[in-house]
């Protein structure tokens, strides 16, 4: 973790005060932009935002599922430090986050979605229902239109436009469609209609009543399942569509990989993908995948053009010129990917996530970046862009020399990402692996050459990327490799080391009272 202090902003910084924008959309791949040269998917909205900022081609999730994957994005901190291991796991209330610090130098953070953030409990009455739910909202965030995973605010909309049905989640099931049926079939809602255009809507109208800088963030639920959309998106691709997935022979070739996947696939449950479904996901097959995954690049498709009316929307109210938008991903999508849909694990089909960012003060446009950036960097950046001093030690670093068109000198070579598979609750996990609940996780480093991955108490894997970019050969016992599965335990094991908490261990008390030196 950096000093607190560390990070210097100009005097420019500090006088000018943009408005801010942070967009995340949930479980967009990394891969699933026309920018980068996806095969079909077509992005015109993050496209158009990408010519004017920067685009950031290797940007990766420090962890899964959501609330994980937020947290560090939030705090800037790798999940060896802010501890959030699970949906449900409280975020200490001593860490400092990006809506906090702006906070302080007089934005009044607004929340449209959600942000999967569940309070800390200590100080907290017992009988307080925000510690019912793991959907709470991150500290300093003013909520205008929240919007968790029930939808219930959407669902009142929708009746409002004449939808009487809309009194559940089945209003995702396709027209004509059984519960748990894979279809491309529309549902009952109009492009116009979908939970992100009644975001989008929602951002809009707050944006026509600002007088002053703002900080907005936007959390759209989508392209997160279960998989369904309306037309045009959902005849927009075709199974077959786009590249081949990564993937071993078949399931079981998968699953007798690694004893995380012998475990973990099996247990997968169809209903968080297809809403109404039961049974586990291994009972899919391939034409099952591919029917699934072009109804997700539909998804992509229809926050995209929400994302295009967003920019036009800005525009036309003369506020484009004066706002930072930074648009990302918590975490990413399988999608079909090692014969699995969702995240977590340890394959790169669930990190790697898009990242762009636009800065009007920068005159720089149209850049594109291939460091290796983490969603920790998100918070530090919009440190320095605003003059902010963290309150505490931040893991990420500013990407603003990138975003002034500059190389980054002295940036990291690798990506680094965590994922912790213990089940407090039910302790499935650790009985299966007879395994302590703090020996259930893994750490990644992975760089262009190799893919290094550490269990706590399982084998390791390591991947030579080079010449298996599908991550299918695990070289980890291969005594030809011995030498580089050394030298990446020991990078991994450095990498935690510089980033123990250094939030006091710059300060020294002296006879002039507390002095902080920097590194």
């Amino acid at each position: 973790m950096q000093n607190p202090t560390s990070i210097e902003p100009t005097s420019i910084e500090k006088a000018r005060r943009p408005n801010i924008l942070l967009i995340t959309a949930d479980q967009w791949r990394g891969d699933c932009l026309s920018a980068v040269g996806h095969a079909c998917v077509k992005t015109p909205g993050v496209d158009a935002l990408a010519r004017e900022g920067t685009l950031f081609r290797r940007h990766y999730a420090g962890a899964a599922p959501c609330s994980p994957a937020r947290t560090t994005l939030y705090t800037g901190l790798y999940q060896m430090n802010h501890r959030v291991c699970r949906n449900g796991s409280p975020l200490d209330a001593r860490f400092d986050n990006l809506a906090l610090a702006a906070r302080r130098v007089g934005y009044d953070p607004t929340l449209f979605g959600y942000t999967d953030t569940a309070p800390d409990p200590r100080g907290m009455d017992a009988g307080d229902p925000h510690l019912t739910t793991y959907e709470g909202v991150l500290p300093g965030f003013t909520a205008r239109q929240l919007l968790p995973e029930h939808e219930r605010q959407w669902l009142s909309w929708l009746r409002s436009r004449g939808h009487a049905d809309a009194v559940s989640r089945d209003i995702h099931i396709p027209v004509g469609m059984e519960a748990g049926e894979i279809s491309n079939a529309a549902p009952a809602y109009a492009r116009d209609e979908t939970q992100t255009a009644f975001l989008a809507g929602e951002f809009i109208r707050w944006v026509g009543e600002q007088d002053r800088p703002w900080f907005a963030h936007v959390s759209f639920l989508r392209p997160h399942p279960p998989f369904s959309v309306p037309e045009p998106f959902n005849r927009m691709f075709k199974p077959g569509d786009g590249p081949v997935f990564a993937r071993a022979a078949n399931c079981e070739a998968e699953q007798d990989s690694h004893p995380y996947l012998a475990y973990a696939m099996p247990r997968s449950d169809k209903g968080n993908f297809i809403h109404g479904a039961a049974g586990r996901l291994s009972g899919w097959n391939g034409e099952d995948f591919a029917a699934i995954r072009a109804i997700y690049y539909g998804m992509i498709s229809e926050v995209d053009a929400q994302l295009g009316r967003i920019w036009q929307a800005l525009k036309d109210a003369g506020a484009w010129d004066d706002t930072l938008v930074v648009f990302t991903s918590d975490h990413a999508e399988m999608a079909g990917d090692h014969w699995t849909l969702g995240k977590g694990g340890f394959f790169d089909g669930s990190y790697h996530i898009p990242l762009v960012i636009r800065d009007p003060a920068s005159s720089a446009a149209g850049g594109v970046v291939d460091k290796f950036t983490s969603a920790a960097d998100i918070f530090p950046t919009l440190c320095q862009r605003l003059g902010i001093d963290a309150k505490n030690g931040l893991d990420g670093r500013s990407l603003m020399p990138f975003v002034r068109g500059g190389s980054g000198q002295g940036w990291r070579d690798a990506a680094f990402w965590e994922f912790d598979f213990r089940d407090i609750a039910y302790g499935e996990a650790e009985r299966h692996f007879r395994l302590r609940s703090n020996e259930c996780n893994l750490a990644v480093i992975r760089d262009a050459r190799f893919k290094y991955v550490h269990f706590t108490a399982l084998p390791p894997l390591l991947f030579n990327l080079a010449d298996d970019p599908m991550e299918l050969d695990n070289v980890a016992a291969d005594p030809a490799y011995a030498a580089i599965r050394l030298d990446y335990a020991e990078k991994l094991l450095s990498l935690r080391a510089r980033h123990l908490d250094q939030t006091l261990a710059y300060t020294e008390l002296t006879e002039r009272g507390p002095v902080t030196h920097r590194p």
